[in-house]
């Protein structure tokens, strides 16, 4: 199996883990807790900023001294609507009680400590349309680079039609020369619907060191810690996935892959 596919290593409790260490890169880590109701998951920030994301169900948040109450509504996260969240700046301890079975992800990247805890979402998060005919997909932003929640961390939601593909045409974050490129580590949380379902994804370079194809299943991640990595949903297969980056600066800018080039000039017209 490919390094750089990640399967869940259990069906409740923490299901992901992945550190910088663990990945061979700097900035992006990434954790899943699958609770059932009454089930607690807890983590400290240390030197990291924090996003935790309600993928699904509900859960009651205890973070940073505060109590945030119960966050989460959207119970299939096909239903495509705004996620509750909840930034953590570094040095805070978090706690988690699931009031619902839930899916709560763990986004994280160095922090400095520039932001305050806050809510992000479901308000001043709305579902829009990115790109043309199959290459059609639907983005909840979390916090990208126009949302200031942040230090270093980059996070959005993406929806993509049974048919279509996603994080295409192909294109690469992987040196620092802003403002033409960033460099940005990434992973892919995917889920699939119907669940026993498969989606593809592909992970090159265009010198070819790096050429991997993946089959992705619910619930896998993708690491991508270089190249060009699009993604496609097969007919009859609904496609989701979080996207967590991060890197030296907060920009997200990217070079297309030569082969594709053509399709973004015509797509200007």
């Amino acid at each position: 199996m490919s390094g750089l596919l990640r399967k869940p290593f259990g069906t409740r409790g923490e299901v992901h883990r992945i550190t910088p260490q663990d990945a061979g890169w700097r900035h992006v880590g990434f954790s899943l807790h699958r609770l059932r109701a009454g089930d607690r998951a807890a983590g400290a920030t240390g030197g990291n900023e924090v996003i935790l994301v309600m993928v699904e169900g509900k859960a009651r948040l205890h973070a940073a001294g505060q109590d945030w109450g119960e966050l989460g509504d959207r119970m299939n996260v096909f239903e495509k609507t705004p996620p509750h969240c909840l930034y953590l700046p570094n040095g805070q301890d978090w706690q988690a009680e699931a009031t619902t079975d839930c899916v709560i992800a763990v986004c994280s990247a160095p922090g400095r400590g520039g932001h305050q805890a806050r809510r992000i979402g479901p308000d001043g998060i709305t579902l829009t349309e990115r790109g043309k005919g199959t290459n059609s997909r639907h983005i909840n932003n979390i916090a990208m680079e126009d949302q200031d929640y942040c230090d270093s961390l980059l996070v959005t939601e993406v929806f993509t039609p049974a048919g279509h593909w996603s994080s295409y045409p192909s294109h690469r974050h992987d040196e620092d020369d802003f403002p033409r490129i960033t460099y940005l580590e990434e992973t892919y949380y995917h889920r699939l619907n119907p669940g026993d379902g498969f989606g593809i994804q592909r992970v090159y370079t265009d010198d070819g060191s790096l050429d991997e194809v993946m089959a992705v299943r619910d619930g896998d991640v993708v690491l991508v810690p270089r190249g060009h990595h699009p993604c496609g949903a097969p007919y009859g297969f609904e496609m989701y996935y979080l996207n967590v980056m991060a890197g030296p600066r907060r920009n997200w800018r990217f070079v297309p892959a030569p082969e594709v080039e053509w399709i973004i000039e015509r797509d200007k017209g």
